[in-house]
């Protein structure tokens, strides 16, 4: 089952840290998450789950994140 939320997902300018610190523009991830064209790939992916049946499907940001992650690539 998928049910899209908006996540709500903050703009590297919004994001304060709770210890003062700003996240780095530059960074690899902030770079890598300013390219990736979320929405788009947010509406394919949801069509692969059932409407009505089954636990909700996780985020496709969530998702595409820990297969990054976990691949090595990262």
């Amino acid at each position: 089952m998928y049910v899209f939320q908006h996540n709500g997902q903050l703009s590297i300018e919004e994001f304060h840290a709770p210890f003062g610190g700003k996240l780095d523009p530059n960074n690899r991830w902030v770079v890598l998450a300013n390219i990736i064209p979320w929405e788009p790939l947010e509406s394919r992916y949801a069509p692969l789950f059932s409407a009505t049946t089954g636990a909700p499907a996780k985020p496709f940001r969530m998702a595409l994140g820990a297969l990054y992650t976990s691949s090595g690539l990262a």
